[in-house]
């Protein structure tokens, strides 16, 4: 008896595990199989772990952030300046690559009366791990925004202004003609204002981007080459660093009377000699300004930090770098490329580094004055 008990049993459990596999599946795995398969939805941005899910060299999140050096350090400014260019942006509709990539200078620079225009959007078609700028399908292109930033531009009275954007490997010239219409609209309103352009690797249309530029091309074309070519695939997927390095030698060819510059991180596991080989290529590619900061994590999902860099070797990439014959070097921590661009423009050294007062020996610190 026990044992006919038991074969029904086992063939009913059988026939309900059949059953359960032919039936359909339920809501929530439906829902998550769409959410792997579908195709990115236009302007749905992706952050973190979401942005970074699918690069070739996936990123381990991070446990526990490290605890920041006493030369990584950021000056507060007047809330109120910061909050008049924030008002003034959204009344344009307008991005900041300060904003969206959390800029830890935002509040010097924005309290200094300056800021980095983003445009095309704030959405990239790039993963770039070290980055904070969404990623996603982008909107298309606003037609006004040339005109809402040069109005910006002219209403905050900038004497210099950086214009970059995120990667439109959507539009087939990389968007390079909204770049020219930028500038155009720009020295209409504000003929004297210096305009430096930071722009994507332009990657399977440079030649095409290249021509479009030349017709109205800025004061400074900017390209940042971000790290050293053993670290590309982890840390630039999509990209390469021979193309970017292509990129600013081409520009030059067709504007050799435009300065060039180009920017890197560094604490993402490169090693100085790596640097150095780094500096040399670039002015064997006729790079006339360079920048070099800290690489600081967004976040914990982001690419990992590797080291804080000291100043004292900072310092070694700037003697090398004059000694290359740069026009000009700025490396220190707090760099990044688009930094008090107009100093650096003009010839003035980098800023001191800030480091935190000692309270054992009551050493006072020098702050950078915006």
């Amino acid at each position: 008896m026990n044992t006919v008990f038991a074969l029904f049993l086992t063939k009913s459990v059988i026939i309900k595990a059949l059953r359960c596999l032919a039936s359909p599946p339920s809501k929530t795995v439906e829902k998550l199989n769409m959410s792997e398969n579908r195709k990115p939805e236009q302007g749905v941005k992706l952050r973190g772990a979401e942005k970074v899910a699918r690069i070739p060299v996936k990123v381990i999140p991070t446990v526990e952030t490290p605890r920041k050096p006493d030369w990584i350090r950021v000056k507060m400014a007047a809330p109120d300046e910061v909050q008049r260019i924030k008002t003034t942006l959204r009344a344009q509709k307008l991005h900041t690559v300060c904003e969206e990539a959390a800029c830890p200078n935002l509040p010097e620079c924005f309290g200094g009366g300056t800021a980095t225009f983003m445009i095309m959007g704030d959405i990239c078609t790039r993963r770039c791990p070290f980055c904070d700028v969404a990623h996603g399908r982008p909107n298309a292109l606003d037609p006004d925004e040339p005109k809402h930033m040069a109005e910006t531009i002219a209403n905050l009275g900038l004497k210099y202004a950086v214009i970059t954007s995120v990667d439109r490997d959507d539009l087939r010239d990389g968007g390079a003609q909204h770049f020219v219409d930028c500038i155009k609209e720009a020295r209409e309103l504000s003929p004297k204002t210096l305009l430096e352009i930071l722009v994507p690797d332009f990657r399977g249309r440079m030649d095409v981007a290249l021509r479009i530029m030349t017709e109205c091309p800025p004061d400074v074309f900017n390209h940042n080459i971000e790290t050293v070519p053993r670290l590309y695939k982890a840390m630039r997927p999509g990209s390469d660093y021979q193309h970017s390095l292509d990129l600013l030698k081409m520009f030059k060819e067709y504007c050799p009377d435009i300065p060039t510059k180009c920017g890197l991180m560094v604490g993402l596991g490169e090693t100085e000699e790596e640097v150095l080989a780094l500096l040399d290529d670039l002015r064997a590619h006729d790079v006339d300004y360079i920048t070099i900061g800290q690489y600081l994590q967004p976040s914990k999902e982001h690419a990992p930090l590797d080291r804080f860099v000291t100043p004292e070797e900072f310092e070694r990439y700037t003697a090398h770098g004059q000694k290359l014959g740069f026009r000009n070097i700025w490396a220190a921590p707090m760099v990044r490329s688009s930094y008090f661009a107009d100093r650096q423009y003009y010839g003035e050294p980098v800023p001191a580094v800030r480091r935190k007062a000692d309270p054992a020996k009551k050493i006072s610190v020098q702050a950078i004055e915006a």
